[in-house]
């Protein structure tokens, strides 16, 4: 693609991808979509690897926390079969006393900046590409990880370490070459009734939370939100019945910004090429400068099947970018190339789609 072509769609990576280190993932997204991606993730390699599981052995070796009926190891680089296991405070611990320990995604990103600018500037990715961050919200931690006893007096406590975080990174990354991505995923659980949030009103208090960490990303930086369904073993925790509860949930959180989203990231089931599912999106009140990605590249069907949903999409909304559903990392490493491939194919525009 020359410098004068513009791609079908663009493409949005969510954030993980199963490589061993950093500069592995930036050496496979340059070289199959490098000039297709505005935005450039470091995959979340190592400590990062498995999402809010992951951050589970900083509490299982954190004094304040015990482990909440199960025995997992967190140093047997294995994931528990029911999934994120849960922690609780030791007898004797208050909560009002609970400081939590550096989650560590400063340190991530202020190394793979750094070669993610070596990288930009030996011309393998866009002259106006940023580097993105993914963060969790502080309702994964809460309420994935902790269980509900403790959930209200210990989420001020996660709140603010989150929020000490980002400040650290919009500290350390130039505003102009930065992107901020809020995974929004357990709030999708407390608003499909999978769990129980510690205030009043769901969808309210989810929203309210979304929009504050929102505007703390100063404007000069760029914030997306990736609405999640989850994809634990490659399932989601309950079947969308179709995009309202996101496009609902979205323009609730617009009113309340005080600052432009960049992008939207919805997931698109492998077996949603019809119109019911899409449907919600002539709802969706985001202005044209907000960028929607919509998830559905899927792997296991490649190229024509989600050019089908593409073209059930565009009945519903003209413009839009390409994404998978989640993040790469529990894939198979050597499915990736092809997976990449399919993107690329997609974004440049085939007769199919």
């Amino acid at each position: 693609m020359t410098a004068m072509q513009v791609p079908a769609h663009y493409v949005q990576l969510v954030g993980t991808v199963p490589y061993a280190s950093t500069d592995e993932v930036f050496d496979a997204l340059a070289g199959t979509l490098g000039p297709l991606l505005k935005r450039i993730p470091d995959g979340e390699t190592g400590q990062r690897a498995y999402w809010i599981t992951s951050q589970a052995r900083i509490l299982a070796r954190d004094p304040q926390f015990e482990p909440a009926g199960h025995a997992w190891d967190p140093d047997s680089g294995t994931v528990p079969e029911s999934g994120a296991p849960k922690y609780r405070l030791k007898p004797g611990v208050r909560a009002g006393d609970v400081t939590i320990p550096p989650l560590g995604y400063p340190e991530a990103a202020r190394a793979s900046y750094a070669q993610f600018l070596r990288q930009r500037s030996a011309g393998r990715f866009a002259p106006g590409a940023r580097f993105q961050v993914s963060l969790p919200t502080p309702m994964a931690f809460i309420v994935g990880l902790l269980t509900p006893e403790v959930h209200a007096a210990l989420a001020p406590a996660f709140e603010a370490r989150i929020m000490r975080e980002l400040g650290e990174i919009v500290a350390a990354i130039p505003l102009r070459d930065l992107a901020i991505q809020w995974d929004v995923c357990l709030e999708i659980y407390v608003l499909e009734g999978l769990r129980q949030p510690w205030f009043p009103d769901a969808f309210e208090g989810c929203v309210a939370r979304l929009a504050e960490l929102g505007n703390a990303v100063p404007p000069a930086a760029e914030l997306g939100y990736h609405f999640c369904y989850g994809d634990f073993r490659h399932k989601h925790a309950v079947e969308p019945k179709d995009m309202g509860l996101m496009v609902g949930m979205t323009n609730a959180l617009l009113k309340r910004l005080a600052r432009p989203a960049n992008w939207l990231h919805y997931p698109v089931p492998r077996d949603r090429d019809d119109d019911a599912y899409f449907a919600p999106l002539a709802r969706l009140a985001a202005p044209r400068e907000t960028e929607l990605y919509l998830g559905l590249v899927h792997y296991t069907d490649g190229v024509e099947g989600s050019a089908r949903r593409i073209r059930t999409a565009r009945r519903h909304r003209a413009q839009f970018g390409i994404a998978t559903e989640c993040g790469l990392g529990r894939r198979p490493r050597e499915t990736i190339p092809r997976l990449l491939e399919i993107h690329a194919e997609l974004a440049r525009g085939t007769p199919a789609t």
